[in-house]
């Protein structure tokens, strides 16, 4: 799946271009390549549940990752892949297919599609969080701290030390 090159085409390709420029005069940017978007924005997709159409608008030049980037780095975007499989209950239902979507090779064209989708569902998040209607660099920077209080409020408040403190615990008393 992450053999050959890859292509963010139409709308999506000038967010992935828009989320990879500058925004002040120290150079400052949100990311540095195509890659980085690709293995963020899936995992965004998912958790804000945001899938996309493949826009095919042949006006818009696509932009690319190159298939040896993808290939050095496949272990990264895999382990996303198997995760999107086995966490997204509404696509799959059954934890046994889930199990073997992720892990056995058991995954369609359609689990690719799926997953493709949430690539671009999260290339839209990050766009209109971070850079849709931004006109300084301060706007940037307010932009980057609200979309990750969001993001800390919506998936990381929800457990506290007490249930870290007590899940390790169930875990070591488990192991011994």
């Amino acid at each position: 799946m992450f053999d050959k090159e890859y292509s963010f085409k139409g709308v999506h390709a000038e967010r992935v271009n828009d989320l990879r420029k500058e925004f002040d005069k120290a150079k400052s940017k949100f990311f540095a390549t195509n890659f980085d978007i690709y293995l963020i924005a899936p995992v965004i997709g998912f958790l804000y549940q945001r899938k996309a159409p493949l826009d095919n608008n042949s006006d818009i030049k696509p932009t690319k990752i190159f298939a040896e980037k993808l290939i050095k780095d496949s272990d990264r975007l895999i382990y996303n892949f198997r995760l999107i499989m086995l966490l997204d209950k509404k696509y799959e239902p059954d934890f046994e297919s889930r199990v073997n979507k992720a892990f056995r090779g058991n995954n369609t064209p359609e689990d690719e599609e799926l997953y493709e989708s949430y690539v671009r569902g999260g290339v839209d998040i990050l766009y209109e969080k971070l850079i849709q209607g931004v006109s300084n660099p301060e706007d940037y920077v307010n932009r980057l701290y609200d979309f990750l209080e969001e993001f800390n409020d919506m998936y990381l408040s929800e457990i506290d030390q007490e249930q870290i403190d007590e899940l390790c615990s169930k875990t070591i008393t488990r192991d011994n």
